[in-house]
């Protein structure tokens, strides 16, 4: 029978001898460990940022680009010919069932005027439903209705960046300001967005009806032009039916031939961030795995520490293999001690890890999120590196000869 407490006190005994030998060979599991935390911790907090930064945009989303030009044979990009309009918008909501909402954009720069304050910002033209395809709230006030569509008011609402700039603390609703020297009454403020994906300060806008955009503060080129139309899917299922739904649709209202070319593109722009998302969640795994080989050069050096100290105790594993001690009890000594150096270079290496993390935040700036399961992964992982490494020089220690070991000097 093994006396296992009495097996775990031998181990101990024998590591507190040689605590700096010890202490050193648990180094590489302690920066194995420490290592795997942080960047994970790195890893982790990029990805949240980026979901973040995605959610921020909206959901199942897809958006119509108007078509190209071509000038002596060059094509100038999407976008560049004038070819949609905000009835093409009405019809996008209306005659395609697997559309929930649009929000079509008229878009462009504009100095803003509140007082002795003045802010240059993007204002967007568009409508009510446009808040329902960024799944974007009010903080205060109210949101412009399809009458105000259809009458062109000269009615705003304002992000959260234009109302700090231009009113500071105070309540901006009901005030008037001045878009490119025209009055406009204040209705409600947007909840706060942060940046999107590509950097951009989504709070630094100003949203109008579209009809007052086209009328009075940008004009357009021909009658109902829009820039672009943001399209909001019933569901994820559905994205791939109600671009369908567009392209057939816009087809028919612009006559366009089956062998002709589109003059407007649909882009999925919710696939375009799931893949950056994707992206974000292979770093972070790419990022655990580079810090992981850290970990098994920590486990090799508590393999090569084990082997020395095996053959150092080559007579005490003779002295008590006469005195009756089994293989198992040999075996499960080394075993214990090369567990216990690695699970305490565990614990320091949690941390260090955890507090590494924290000062890469503070001093690089970068979001950083410790997760109780990379804690345990990595805590796991450290056991599993000591048995690993720790079984080879147990076993040659169970197998030596007695009296082989007892002559040893």
């Amino acid at each position: 029978m093994i006396n296992i407490p009495s097996t775990i006190r031998i181990a101990f005994r024998a590591l507190r001898v040689n605590k700096m030998r010890s202490a050193l060979t648990m180094l590489g599991i302690i920066i194995g460990v420490g290592a795997v935390i942080a960047m994970l911790a790195v890893g982790t907090g990029a990805s949240k940022q980026v979901e973040a930064q995605i959610s921020s945009m909206g959901s199942n989303l897809l958006i119509v680009l108007p078509g190209a030009t071509t000038a002596g044979g060059v094509r100038m990009g999407a976008g560049t010919q004038p070819t949609l309009t905000l009835a093409d918008a009405e019809a996008i909501r209306n005659e395609c069932p697997a559309v929930a909402e649009v929000g079509p954009v008229l878009n462009g720069i504009a100095q803003v005027v509140y007082g002795h304050q003045n802010w240059s910002t993007g204002v967007v033209g568009t409508t009510p439903g446009m808040l329902v395809v960024r799944d974007w709230d009010l903080s205060s006030g109210r949101p412009f209705t399809e009458q105000d569509v259809k009458n062109a008011t000269k009615v705003c609402l304002l992000g959260q960046t234009v109302v700090e700039n231009l009113f500071g603390d105070d309540d901006p609703a009901g005030k008037i300001i001045r878009i490119k020297n025209i009055p406009f009454t204040v209705l409600g403020v947007l909840e706060r967005k942060g940046q999107s994906a590509i950097g951009q300060d989504q709070d630094d806008t100003i949203y109008i009806p579209v009809t007052t955009a086209q009328k009075k503060v940008f004009g357009t080129a021909f009658p109902g032009m829009i820039r672009i139309v943001m399209v909001k899917a019933r569901s994820a299922g559905e994205l791939a039916y109600a671009e369908k739904q567009i392209n057939e649709l816009l087809r028919q209202r612009h006559r366009i031939g089956p062998k002709q070319d589109a003059d407007f593109s649909v882009r999925n722009l919710t696939q375009m961030m799931q893949a950056a998302e994707q992206s974000a969640k292979v770093m972070t795994l790419l990022l655990g795995a580079i810090a992981s080989v850290s970990l098994i050069v920590g486990g090799i050096g508590i393999m090569n520490i084990m082997l020395v100290s095996v053959t150092e105790r080559t007579r005490e594993i003779g002295i008590r293999t006469a005195i009756g001690a089994k293989t198992w009890d040999i075996r499960l000594q080394f075993l214990i001690e090369a567990l216990t150096l690695s699970l305490i270079g565990g614990l320091a290496g949690i941390i260090i890890g955890v507090s590494g993390s924290k000062v890469l935040s503070m001093l690089a700036g970068w979001p950083t999120i410790v997760s109780p399961l990379s804690i345990l992964m990595s805590f796991s992982f450290s056991g599993i590196v000591g048995i690993f490494f720790g079984f080879y020089p147990a076993y040659k220690a169970s197998l030596l000869n007695p009296i082989d070991a007892l002559r040893y000097e």
